[in-house]
């Protein structure tokens, strides 16, 4: 019973986290726009495996994650070139005459279950969320330093990461055939949530640098 809430928990968690627009569900949404319900699935099913690695790496060593500054403010640069490039190209996409084209990032030759992994992997959005919540279950005394505690919480989130996708993928599909086909309006939208995207990753990395700063100076 206790293994069970604990995987209830943690796909609770997921499932709620993976519902607000981001990086890698629009992604998975507009690859399902474009190419298919499988390939979209294929590229949800890379990013959740990258996810539960890392919420494994911060469960056994969160003394190493939590110094890990340097290098996660490498990866919110990345992320942001990467968000950028997104939105142009959607809306590059968008503005294709026969309505069909496609965002150049999304639908390479790449393997979608490749390009998940890798979009995921230098995404490092999901370690701090993932770190604050395993820090407030362990407090509470819901989740404990047990193998088994640690694999029902991981099996939960992967399931709640997939399913959070999976509304994502098929309500991508569902709006499209809404639409009539009429993709790029969809793509219009979808440059737009990236867009946005983008703004708010920017915002709130000048607005770190700046605490940063103020507390550096602070301190001296």
């Amino acid at each position: 019973m206790q293994l069970l809430r604990i995987f209830c928990v943690g796909l609770g968690i997921s499932f709620l986290g993976t519902l607000p627009l981001g990086t890698l569900n629009v992604a998975a949404m507009q690859i399902a726009v474009t190419d298919g319900i499988r390939p979209a699935l294929g590229f949800s099913l890379g990013a959740l495996l990258v996810e539960i690695c890392y919420v494994r790496l911060s469960l056994v060593a969160m003394d190493w994650v939590r110094k890990q500054e340097k290098l996660f403010r490498w990866l919110n640069w990345i992320t942001l070139v990467i968000i950028v490039a997104l939105a142009v190209s959607s809306f590059i996409a968008a503005a294709h005459p026969s309505g069909e084209g496609k965002n150049v990032i999304l639908s390479n030759t790449m393997p979608r279950f490749f390009l998940g992994i890798t979009m995921s992997a230098i995404n490092p959005v999901q370690i701090p969320f993932w770190f604050g919540w395993s820090t407030v279950l362990f407090a509470k005394n819901i989740l404990l330093p047990k193998a088994s505690h640690y694999n029902a919480y991981i099996s939960g989130i992967g399931f709640g990461t997939f399913l959070g996708n999976a509304v994502f993928i098929f309500g991508g599909r569902m709006i499209v055939n809404t639409l009539n086909g009429n993709q790029n309006v969809l793509n219009y939208v979808i440059g737009g949530v990236f867009a946005v995207t983008a703004i708010v990753q920017g915002y709130r990395m000048m607005r770190k640098k700046t605490t940063s700063e103020t507390r550096n100076e602070t301190l001296f």
